[in-house]
């Protein structure tokens, strides 16, 4: 019973809270095969297929579990974040780290970092620091709440941090992608 809840949890708060912490307990019978896989090798990420099919797909990173899909509108059943909304989080979550151990390493009082990405696709012509100027490119947008009694000097610096973090500069160098086939049984 969830204190001062109705019981279809009308209100947003009491149905995230009552998803956090029936989620954890759900997973074991939803998904009894995440207890027995072995976690992989760091640096290592599997997807695959989830077993109803669609586009939902089972991601594992390590000893994690995550779930990516598409929206309704584009054939998914909204199981999950899309790919790029997965892109966007590693952004996020790698801006957040790295402003925060830079903060802590210089003793600032950051009392809390908070990142909000979005992506869209730009007419070429638009990004002022493309080299193509024919079609369409991406573009993440990031912006960066630092939170507490910090100094603008502080606050200029942290930004400047944060297009530091290894993601980001992954992001804006070459990347080598190799596509190999993978001939090795399932069964």
């Amino acid at each position: 019973m969830l204190d001062g809840a109705d019981h279809f949890l009308s209100r947003q708060a009491d149905a995230g809270y009552a998803a956090d912490v029936l989620g954890p307990w759900a997973v074991r019978h939803v998904a009894p095969l995440r207890e027995r896989t072995e976690p992989l090798p760091e640096g290592q990420v599997e997807v695959r297929e989830a077993s109803e099919g669609g586009l939902a797909q089972d991601i594992r990173v390590g000893p994690h579990w995550l779930r990516a899909d598409e929206p309704l509108t584009l054939g998914g059943q909204d199981s999950g974040p899309t790919p790029y909304g997965l892109l966007a989080a590693a952004l996020g979550a790698c801006t957040s780290m790295t402003v925060r151990m830079y903060a802590d390493r210089q003793g600032w009082p950051l009392t809390r970092v908070r990142v909000r990405l979005s992506h869209d696709k730009v007419h070429a012509k638009d990004g002022a620091e493309c080299e193509s100027r024919v079609g369409r490119v991406d573009r993440l947008e990031r912006l960066v709440r630092l939170e507490g009694p910090l100094t603008e000097e502080q606050r200029a610096q942290l930004l400047r941090i944060a297009d530091l973090c290894p993601v980001h500069r992954t992001l804006e160098s070459k990347v080598d992608v190799r596509t190999r086939r993978d001939d090795s049984s399932t069964e």
